[in-house]
């Protein structure tokens, strides 16, 4: 679908983009075609795609998909996608069958409220997939509800403004508290880079694709701990880690120093060189020097 259809369409349907929503329609058949590619999708997958829309993505993930669940929080569009869920429409959308199941679910609902659980959704720990052009406005909830959750996703591949995903795939030297939490729970990449003339209406921002693998491997953490510390180390940039953790903890610089560098670390480090591992040795020597 080009931009003319598209805008036909949603002047038939009288249908605009909802700015507190974070609505972009995405327009662009390459751009399409690299987020499918990069979700490596297969017959027997299970696919999360969050913020449908009109259906474009949609359209695609069902031709290749086992099953796809649609979280839809805008009624208008649930409804609509629900209507033309079966039938062939001006937009080329046509849900197929197989096995006389219908392969999709839409699910008028809030992804952030949304219950990854819930027996209905049949999500299984790193058996489904999320495949999305999410409102740029919640990508980090987004993000971070599905790799905190008990039954993970296997991939994640996501649409997100260009500067986020940037944040995302940081190296050490550059990390911030976003880029910890999610490279500590998957491997991430950007896929490519997707300019603004991509999507209708015209966002102010370049977009990016994003791909993120879930690790598998269960680390023996506290996760809630971990990530106190970690959010104490970012807590003010400009500051060394010795004196962020100092005021975090409670505790004096000299004893943050001493933890620090049992930890192997520099003492004059800062929390935004640290890798994910580094944070691991730091919230293994805290708890054994300090009770929480």
């Amino acid at each position: 679908m080009n931009k003319e259809e598209l805008i036909q369409f949603l002047q038939a349907n009288k249908i605009w983009a909802k700015k507190n929503m974070g609505q972009n329609f995405l327009v662009d058949d390459e751009v399409l075609a690299k987020i499918v590619e990069a979700a490596d999708l297969k017959s027997t997958d299970t696919v999360i795609e969050i913020g449908p829309g009109l259906g474009v993505l949609t359209e695609e993930l069902v031709s290749r998909a086992g099953r796809v669940v649609a979280i839809e929080k805008d009624d208008f569009l649930a409804e609509l996608l629900n209507q033309i869920s079966n039938i062939k429409n001006p937009r080329r959308v046509s849900y197929r069958k197989k096995n006389d199941k219908v392969k999709i679910k839409i699910v008028n609902e809030d992804a952030l409220d949304l219950d990854l659980s819930a027996y209905s959704l049949q999500l299984t720990a790193y058996d489904y997939k999320v495949v999305a052009n999410i409102p740029y406005n919640i990508t980090s909830a987004i993000i971070r509800k599905f790799l905190e959750a008990d039954n993970k996703p296997e991939l994640m591949v996501l649409l997100v403004q260009k500067e986020v995903a940037e944040r995302i795939v940081a190296r050490p030297g550059e990390m911030s508290l976003l880029s910890v939490s999610v490279q500590f729970y998957a491997d991430v990449e950007i896929v490519d880079i997707v300019k603004s003339t991509s999507f209708f209406p015209l966002p102010k921002v370049e977009s990016a694709i994003i791909k993120l693998k879930t690790k598998s491997e269960k680390r023996k953490v506290k996760e809630a701990d971990l990530f106190r510390i970690v959010k104490f180390g970012f807590a003010s940039r400009r500051k060394t880690l010795e004196n962020n953790l100092a005021a975090g903890l409670h505790i004096s610089k000299t004893e943050a120093s001493d933890i620090i560098k049992s930890a192997g670390l520099s003492e004059k480090i800062r929390a935004q060189e640290l890798t994910i591992e580094d944070w691991l040795k730091l919230y293994n020597v805290v708890n054994s020097k300090i009770k929480n």
